[in-house]
């Protein structure tokens, strides 16, 4: 193979995701790489690619600490505006997150992870894409952008600090981050249906809906690396929560939600 020539293979595709600037244009462009892996297009994980530290990211919104985040309820336009917003900046960070783990960790590995992992990961890739278009949609209908106001770089952030090791990757985002979304988006879900907002209300039951599978893919890929590491679930998930994780985990806890992604199996007998 040529210097010159294309690389075909779903890790490089990632990357090309990674390297997106434009929001709109990242989210359309994990979308037809998940479509080019389902019509057989690209191989896994294909050659060998340099990962990028950081994705590429718009110039719009302006990053700020979590802590100076201001905190409004969805009772008014304008808390409906902000919780869109800050969720389509958490859907954007999950499309780099997914391509990230698609790409980082093929180089790590004498033996490739199998095409069951690309197949997982690819389809989380692809509802992260989607979640982003839905909320930039309905961010629009209410006369807003992303972009429009601050928003905070920490899952970013717990992205760096387990760059070098997979298994603390899936247990901080997967099982960490995106199970207290499983938490906490029921009661949001429910705020937006007594404010009147029905159309927010869906998008976020969507994004719930299909969040159980992502945390579900966390569970699958972290059990097969404790596994592999010969090591107890738990034990390994206790670990990578005390190096990694700011903060104690929080509750309450939606038991239903995180039992069907799998996450009391993982940890049942420990």
């Amino acid at each position: 193979m040529s210097a010159s020539a294309p690389n075909h293979g779903l890790a490089a595709q990632a990357v090309a995701v990674l390297m997106t600037a434009n929001a709109s244009e990242k989210a359309l462009a994990v979308r037809r790489m998940a479509a080019d892996w389902r019509s057989g297009k690209l191989q896994w994980p294909g050659l060998k690619v340099e990962v990028p530290d950081r994705p590429a990211r718009p110039s719009k919104p302006e990053l700020l600490a979590p802590r100076a985040m201001k905190r409004r309820g969805p009772g008014s336009l304008a808390g409906r505006i902000a919780l869109l917003h800050a969720l389509a900046h958490i859907e954007l960070n999950a499309i780099d997150l997914a391509c990230d783990l698609l790409a980082r960790f093929t180089n790590d590995r004498e033996t490739p992870l199998p095409t069951a992992f690309a197949d997982d990961w690819v389809k989380v890739a692809d509802e992260e894409g989607k979640h982003f278009l839905m909320l930039e949609a309905r961010l629009r209908e209410l006369d807003a952008t992303y972009g429009d106001l601050p928003a905070h770089d920490g899952l970013w952030q717990a992205a760096e600090a387990t760059s070098h090791d997979f298994a603390a990757r899936l247990a901080i985002v997967p099982l960490v981050h995106e199970a207290r979304g499983l938490d906490v988006t029921p009661q949001t879900v429910s705020a937006l249906e007594r404010a009147g907002d029905q159309q927010s209300a869906k998008v976020l039951q969507t994004i719930y809906d299909d969040e159980i599978g992502h945390v579900s893919a966390g569970v699958t890929w972290f059990a097969d690396a404790a596994m592999r590491r010969n090591r107890d679930p738990k034990e390994l998930f206790d670990a990578s929560v005390d190096a990694y994780h700011t903060g104690k985990l929080k509750g309450p806890f939606n038991e239903d939600a995180r039992r069907e992604a799998g996450l009391a199996a993982l940890f049942a007998g420990t």
